[in-house]
């Protein structure tokens, strides 16, 4: 295979502190022969000197346009608006394949440059399983919003933090003997990470999954005082809540935390909110009376970067060092051009494969 050029670029969202690479997993990509450029960013927790100790090459924040042509670009969320066109094949989470808002503009970016996304929500095994995924702390963070917000304690604007920080927050209080909460979708990943965050708080969760979602116990959800979905729709489904249902005067659910956050997609589970929130108004108000509150934040695990970033580039490393060995990558290929088709893009060009 010719030599893998990656280039870790800066992310342009000023709350996104994760990385997909940390500088340990950075050393064994250089020491397996692959060549890696790292830009300048202020916001990123490891600093770059770190990563030139790990046998990188530094670039300045926001160069990659000028990446050579055969750079594989990776970072984590959303791309600036420029350039128009993309010649370059890009790792992140395009959020590009579930009609969800700016989706067709993004592809049609990537088809009038020759390049492709790689999205990383679709790095999958045979079997259709992620193999490196944030969901474990976008769930533990979810649930531990939602305790402190249902505690009075929520402060914003919010700000990165450290698990041991964290935890101490959520140490129980006799105020939770009769706090009630809903994690739905507790199986997966983000479900687990709830459930734990739920544990550290001493409040005992209801968890539901598949078999309470295909017979939805609404005035049961509406029982909680918290719920957390952690459920990415990738078929359509009823929604677990309709607008009727935050009307409903005998309802006792106070908070709703959507880890998920597929908010304009058809798929949306929770089509009871039109924006997500952020760090620094973490909460918005969906109803006065009762009272119910929103938390809805797209980048959860960056307010815990180091933790959240270390795990997720465990597992990323491993499929890094056999790009262009394995079929992993050319099955995000393929669903990218699959989305394309689905919109109507049309580009002919086949991108070489190392």
């Amino acid at each position: 295979m010719t030599e893998l050029h990656l280039w870790l670029r800066h992310e342009a969202r000023t709350t996104e502190r994760r990385t997909p690479v940390v500088p340990a997993d950075a050393r064994r990509l250089t020491r397996s022969g692959v060549r890696l450029t790292v830009e300048d960013s202020p916001q990123r927790i490891f600093p770059v000197e770190e990563y030139e100790a790990a046998g990188c090459r530094r670039a300045p924040a926001g160069s990659w346009p000028t990446a050579p042509r055969d750079a594989v670009i990776l970072g984590l969320k959303e791309l600036p608006d420029e350039p128009s066109s993309l010649p370059h094949r890009h790792i992140f989470f395009g959020h590009a394949y579930k009609q969800q808002p700016g989706a067709t503009e993004l592809l049609r970016r990537f088809a009038a440059g020759g390049g492709a996304l790689l999205d990383l929500e679709y790095l999958v095994d045979d079997q259709g399983r992620r193999l490196a995924a944030f969901g474990y702390w976008a769930g533990y963070l979810g649930a531990a919003l939602a305790v402190l917000q249902h505690r009075g304690r929520l402060v914003a604007p919010l700000h990165p933090t450290t698990k041991e920080h964290l935890d101490a927050a959520l140490e129980p209080t006799p105020a939770d003997a009769d706090f009630t909460a809903l994690v739905v979708g507790a199986l997966g990943r983000s479900g687990r990470g709830a459930a734990a965050a739920f544990d550290t708080a001493g409040v005992t969760a209801t968890h539901w999954d598949l078999a309470e979602t295909r017979t939805l116990d609404r005035p049961a959800l509406l029982g909680h005082d918290v719920m957390v979905n952690c459920v990415l729709a990738t078929t359509p489904v009823p929604p677990f809540l309709r607008e009727a249902d935050l009307d409903v005067p005998t309802r006792r659910l106070r908070t709703l935390c959507d880890v998920t956050c597929d908010v304009g997609s058809p798929l949306n589970v929770l089509p009871v909110y039109d924006r997500t929130t952020d760090w620094t108004d973490p909460v918005r108000p969906l109803r006065k009376e009762p009272p119910l509150s929103l938390i809805a934040i797209d980048n959860l695990p960056s307010l815990l970067p180091r933790e959240s970033s270390s795990d997720f580039s465990a597992a990323l490393v491993l499929q890094l060092l056999d790009f262009g060995a394995s079929d992993v990558w050319q099955r995000c290929l393929d669903r990218f051009h699959q989305a394309c088709r689905e919109l109507g893009i049309v580009d002919e060009r086949e991108l070489p494969h190392d």
